[in-house]
C-alpha cells in the first residue's frame, strides 16, 4: 500500500500522531517497518491518502476504515501504483506492517500481480486464521500488545515458507537503493537470468514489472527528501533523484499521488 501503499507510504494529515516499530528479529526478513498511526479526535470524515512506496503491507485498525467502498478492519495490500486513500467516521488506531518488496507471494501463497492496485479483506483469504486475528486484536487494551500480535501472526506465516528467496530479495533491495535505469540491466546480470525471467520474477513474486518497481522506488526516494525538506527548489530534488529535470519529476509526482510537490506541500497549512 501504500507509501501508507501502502499506507502506504505516507500520511500529512494533522489532527493525529503517528510512531514507527522496529520490526523484532523474528520478522525481520520479510517485514521492513511498521507504522501507528491515532486519531482521537475524528468529528467528521477522515481520509489518509495511500501513495505507493513500492511495500506490500497489512493494515489493521481498531474501527473499519473505508477503501475503495469496502469497510473492514484487515486489509492486505499488493503493490499500489495509483493513489487513493483510506477514510475513517471515528476515532481509530491504525497499524500497518510494510512488508519487504518480495513478501507477499512468499507469506501468502499467491501471486503477487493479483493484488496489484487490489486491496483485498484478509478474511476473505484466510478466514480462520484472519477471524481469529480479528478478534484478538480488537480485545487488545494497548498499541503494544496489538503490534506483537501482528508480530507473532507474522510469524506463525514464515514458519511454512520453503521456497528460495534469495534472488528477488537481493534484486529488489538493488534496485531501491539505486532507482536509476540502469540497475535493472545490473541486477539481471548479477542474477545471470535473461530479461524474461527477470520480468516474470517480478511479476510473479512482487506485483509488478521491474522498472515499475524502479519508478516507485525512484518516486519514494524524492518523496522522502520533499518531505524532510531537503532541498532549496525541486530541480534539487530532481538531480538527487536521476529525473531528467524539473518538469519529469513532477510529473512522475503527480501521477503517484494525483498533486503537485508544491501542492502536497500546502496539504496540511490550510486546515
Amino acid at each position: 500500500m501504500a507509501t501508507i501503499n501502502k499506507l502506504v507510504a505516507s500520511i500529512t494529515q494533522p489532527v493525529m500522531t503517528g510512531n514507527h516499530y522496529i520490526p523484532t528479529e523474528k520478522i525481520a526478513d520479510f517485514v521492513d517497518s511498521i507504522l501507528v498511526v491515532e486519531n482521537n479526535d475524528v468529528k467528521k470524515t477522515f481520509s489518509l491518502p495511500l501513495f505507493a512506496n513500492g511495500k506490500p503491507t497489512l493494515l489493521f485498525q481498531t474501527t473499519k476504515g473505508t477503501i475503495k467502498n469496502n469497510s473492514n478492519y484487515l486489509t492486505l495490500f499488493g503493490q499500489t501504483i495509483f493513489p487513493d486513500q483510506i477514510s475513517f467516521t471515528e476515532n481509530f488506531i491504525l497499524i500497518a506492517f510494510f512488508f519487504k518488496p518480495f513478501a507477499l507471494t512468499t507469506l501468502f501463497g499467491f501471486s503477487a500481480k493479483d493484488l496489484t492496485d487490489n486491496p483485498i479483506n484478509l478474511n476473505l483469504i484466510q478466514s480462520k486464521n484472519a477471524n481469529l486475528l480479528q478478534e484478538q486484536l480488537l480485545n487488545a487494551n494497548t498499541v503494544d500488545e496489538m503490534v506483537a500480535i501482528l508480530d507473532d501472526f507474522i510469524f506463525s506465516l514464515t514458519t511454512k515458507i520453503q521456497t528460495d528467496n534469495k534472488l528477488i530479495k537481493y534484486a529488489t533491495q538493488l534496485i531501491a537503493e539505486h532507482p536509476s535505469k540502469e540497475i535493472l540491466k545490473k541486477a539481471q546480470d548479477e542474477l545471470y537470468v535473461t530479461e524474461r525471467t527477470f520480468q516474470r520474477m517480478f511479476e510473479d513474486k512482487v506485483g509488478i514489472s521491474p522498472n515499475q518497481y524502479r519508478r516507485i522506488a525512484q518516486f519514494n526516494s524524492a518523496f522522502q527528501q520533499l518531505n524532510q525538506q531537503q532541498f532549496k527548489l525541486f530541480s534539487d530534488i530532481a538531480f538527487n533523484n536521476d529525473y531528467a529535470d524539473q518538469s519529469h519529476f513532477i510529473r512522475a509526482f503527480k501521477e503517484f499521488t494525483n498533486m503537485t510537490p508544491k501542492g502536497y506541500l500546502k496539504l496540511g497549512k490550510n486546515e
